[in-house]
């Protein structure tokens, strides 16, 4: 075993905030352990690893601890033969007190593999009807969910839990975007199949200054480079980025870039009071073609919005293509998947369930909804409804 004993302090922060730790791992490792000890509640600290062939995983501040084999890895790491040279333990010095924080490593490289416990998974239930929605031009609308989290970073469910839990609320398809990893990836597709629901790949890449989601099988994003890289290993690689709750909190949306994506997740959970404008606002002052979505950002029952609040209604051939359907901007935003809904059809729009609901035009005209289906004419431009008070309950693109 390997102790390594260090302090780390605001300067530290301030100077560099990713640190990294190196060690060695000898010829003939089956299993590489690392264990991270320090007063959490002083502060916290982000956990990485990177071998010599580069990225091997990323917890953050939701372990401590993590082993990566031949056989299998820690979730949130890549399994895979711990090849012989120098290690690199990742630590992101998240929260730093003035009078500096004591941490420990522990470092075990193992001659055979630990042993791993294995998870019960929940069985297959049934999905909620779908609702009845005109297609267009052979595309259908899909309901969805563009942000949610597994334990392979800092959720509660596993992969196969938090898909029965989707499906369970009637979304078609739901993007697992885990922290700045993609170890969830490969289980993705055949879990999906089993539980019939789709589930896209996504990692959030996750900043003191910002999140972003990238949706697609583009690779691990490297979130320690600036955000227009980010946004160009998307699009190199086929990818599609969208900005994330530009106004929640302490990772509002404070990165220097050149570019401004046009995909932005303008309806998050934390969009507690929808009366408040200032996400409508903002997407607004992004750029004039903003492409809204949605996502729960759900974690663990309890703590976050359920999977599908609220819901993104994507218009595509099917969820293999949802994330062609959202670059193409034919997305519509709602409350739930059964509440009111506004979707565009060509030029026109359709106000399913709106009865009494307020619509309003891309320059600020209002007019009332009548009846359960209004078809209205539409131009260019997003449209969302509104209560009588102003509160935002559906948009469209």
């Amino acid at each position: 075993m390997t102790v390594i004993h260090g302090r780390w302090t605001l300067d530290d922060r301030l100077e560099l905030m990713l640190r990294e730790v190196p060690f060695e791992v000898p010829a003939g490792t089956a299993a590489v352990t690392v264990r991270l000890r320090y007063d959490r509640s002083q502060g916290v600290l982000d956990l990485g690893c990177a071998s010599p062939d580069g990225f091997r995983g990323w917890s953050g501040g939701a372990r401590d601890e993590y082993t990566v084999s031949a056989a299998w890895a820690t979730p949130g790491y890549l399994p895979g033969e711990p090849e012989p040279g120098t290690w690199q333990v990742w630590l992101r010095l998240h929260r730093v007190p003035p009078q500096g924080l004591d941490y420990t490593l522990e470092i075990v490289a193992e001659r055979s593999v630990p042993e791993r416990l294995e998870t019960a998974e929940p069985p297959s239930g049934e999905r909620p009807p779908r609702r009845d929605l005109p297609g267009v031009d052979g595309l259908r609308w899909l309901a969805g969910d563009f942000h949610a989290h597994t334990v392979h970073s800092d959720g509660s469910h596993t992969i196969a839990e938090l898909a029965e839990l989707a499906k369970g609320r009637g979304l078609d398809f739901l993007a697992v975007t885990d922290h700045n990893t993609v170890s969830h990836h490969p289980f993705l597709d055949a879990i999906g199949r089993e539980r019939g629901i789709a589930l896209l790949p996504g990692q959030e890449v996750t900043t003191d200054r910002g999140h972003a989601n990238v949706f697609g099988e583009v690779g691990w994003v490297d979130f320690r480079r600036p955000a227009d890289e980010w946004m160009a290993h998307a699009d190199r690689e086929g990818g599609l980025i969208s900005i994330n709750h530009p106004l929640a909190a302490d990772c509002a949306w404070l990165q220097p870039s050149r570019e401004r994506p046009r995909v932005v997740e303008v309806w998050h959970s934390s969009w507690w009071d929808r009366r408040w404008g200032a996400p409508i606002a903002w997407a607004q002052s992004w750029r004039d073609d903003v492409v809204a979505i949605g996502g729960s950002d759900f974690h663990r029952p309890g703590a976050d919005a359920l999977p599908g609040s609220p819901t993104t209604w994507v218009l595509a051939e099917g969820p293999e293509t949802v994330v062609e359907g959202v670059r193409a901007g034919r997305t519509a935003v709602s409350a739930g998947r059964d509440g009111a809904l506004l979707l565009r059809l060509g030029d026109e729009l359709l106000a399913v369930d709106a009865d009494g609901l307020v619509l309003v035009r891309p320059g600020g005209e209002r007019q009332v909804m009548r009846g359960d289906r209004v078809i209205v004419p539409a131009n260019a431009g997003p449209y969302r409804l509104e209560t009588w008070d102003n509160e935002v309950i559906a948009l469209c693109a």
